[in-house]
């Protein structure tokens, strides 16, 4: 017996939905296997009593609730092609099974339709969400289906974050028993010093990943941003006038805008022929008000919930949504530390530098980002006008995409990145910090010179991991290869002790 496809796999293949992307496909076999795919997906076997009827889409429909990972993007697009009569007949067979009342009710939160029923459903309220599959929010009661609405977010915008091994992996670690073991360890005064520094290094990476080199006006503009951090309510810090000065702050004055944008925007780059390379096209400028509306009710219905989830779905929510034109990095970076501060994880005046770490590991941020963008640019369908605007050309197909975005690695990376920010960046900073002022005063024993180039020499000292780099040495004549080495010994004494 060949494996024939069940659920999320059988109805991509019944409505050519060749372009999504399924987390989870299921066959039907003689026995049961599971293996991860090369695409890192996994592909799972049931016996033959798991096996839906072969025609039947509701049945497919609720085999995929059963078995494989919830896509609202996916299931909106199952739903557009499902015929009304066929899955009200199949909900009537058991109007008070939980499957079915699943299935009503996503269909009409989904499609914003009321089917036609002729029964009334019943039973006792059963959750929408498993809690130990899913990251959920707040209850909602549905009174028509009996459901337990617990969805992370509403119908204009709804991120699911799935508990796969990995997350869960990240949530049970303690990122703030992490900070707080650091905080024993480390006086106060070096606390202080180290998070002052990282407020100015934060921002200043934050700039750089987007290869923009901020006056000294609009670097201190941001610094003093990032102190605000979880000071107001999140419903303040993300409506449309509080983001629009946020974004006016934080840009070239030539890119600052009234509000959310209204045009057609994108992420690309010319190549050498001077053609433009699209790396992602972002919603049509009359779904961002919507959307933006939804990220607030998605902040306000996961509330209580895993502080760097939240994180996630906010930050790289907005930055997916992307409502301006200028500074949406940035504004990112900025919601990922308010909500950290503001679930506590990190307490007020002090910074987690994540994008320092971020423009270290480069690689990685752009793939957490390309995760979402490159499915995307297999679906959506636009045209480019000669003077480079571009208009999105299947709105109604792609939709759905930007309203219920799977966030799981996305969540993953923001948790890895922080646990490293801590163990090593922030780490780092007060172990320099403690030993600083030591090496600075055996450095000033050892040959007298001006305060700054006495600061370059420890700067370029500590970059190099203690050995002086030759080809800086021509900027300092005064030294001799002798002191040179002397300086190296003295560092070395003083951090290698620790």
């Amino acid at each position: 017996m060949a494996n024939q496809p069940a659920g999320s796999l059988w109805l991509k293949q019944q409505f050519g939905l060749n372009h999504y992307r399924l987390t989870h496909r299921s066959f039907i076999g003689p026995r049961d296997k599971m293996e991860m795919a090369p695409d890192g997906g996994i592909e799972q076997v049931y016996g033959p009593k798991y096996a839906p009827a072969e025609d039947s889409i509701p049945e497919h429909i609720e085999f995929l609730l059963k078995y494989d990972d919830l896509s609202l993007d996916f299931l909106y697009a199952v739903f557009a092609r499902t015929d009304e009569a066929e899955l009200v007949a199949f909900l009537a067979k058991s109007p008070s099974g939980r499957y079915a009342r699943k299935i009503g009710f996503l269909y009409e939160w989904l499609t914003g339709k009321v089917l036609d029923l002729g029964f009334e459903p019943g039973g006792n309220y059963v959750d929408l969400l498993d809690g130990e599959t899913y990251i959920t929010g707040s209850k909602v009661r549905n009174s028509r289906w009996r459901i337990n609405d617990n969805l992370p977010g509403g119908p204009a915008f709804c991120p699911v974050v799935r508990r796969t091994s990995a997350m869960e992996e990240m949530l049970a670690t303690d990122l703030k028993g992490q900070i707080d073991e650091l905080k024993e360890e480390y006086s106060p005064e070096i606390f202080n010093r180290a998070t002052q520094y990282l407020y100015r290094k934060e921002t200043k990476s934050s700039y750089e990943i987007e290869s923009d080199k901020p006056s000294p006006d609009r670097m201190n503009r941001f610094i003093a941003i990032l102190h605000q951090a979880g000071k107001q309510p999140a419903a303040v810090v993300l409506e449309e006038a509080n983001l629009t000065v946020l974004q006016n702050a934080i840009v070239d004055p030539r890119c600052a805008q009234p509000g959310y944008r209204d045009f057609q925007n994108y992420i690309g780059q010319s190549n050498y022929r001077m053609e433009e390379i699209y790396h992602y096209v972002c919603p049509p400028p009359a779904m961002v008000k919507s959307l933006m509306e939804g990220l607030v009710a998605v902040e306000q219905k996961t509330a209580g919930g895993p502080a760097v989830v939240r994180a996630a779905m906010i930050a790289f929510g907005f930055v997916f949504i992307h409502p301006f034109l200028d500074g949406n990095g940035r504004i990112h970076r900025f919601l990922i530390h308010d909500m950290l501060t503001r679930d506590g994880l990190a307490e007020q005046g002090l910074i987690i530098p994540v994008s320092a770490h971020m423009l270290n590991n480069l690689k990685d941020y752009d793939a957490a980002l390309e995760d979402f963008s490159k499915p995307l640019m297999q679906r959506i369908t636009f045209n480019a006008a000669a003077n480079g605007k571009i208009t999105v050309t299947n709105p109604d197909e792609v939709a759905a995409y930007f309203r219920y975005p799977d966030l799981t690695l996305q969540s993953i990376y923001l948790t890895q990145t922080i646990q490293s920010t801590i163990r090593h960046d922030l780490s780092e900073e007060l172990f320099f910090l403690e030993r600083y002022d030591e090496l600075k005063g055996d450095l000033q024993n050892l040959i007298d010179m001006p305060d700054r180039k006495l600061n370059e020499v420890i700067v370029f000292l500590h970059q190099n991991k203690g050995l002086f780099p030759n080809r800086r040495k021509k900027h300092f004549p005064e030294i001799t290869d002798e002191e040179f080495t002397a300086m190296e010994k003295i560092y070395s004494e003083i951090f290698v002790k620790g």
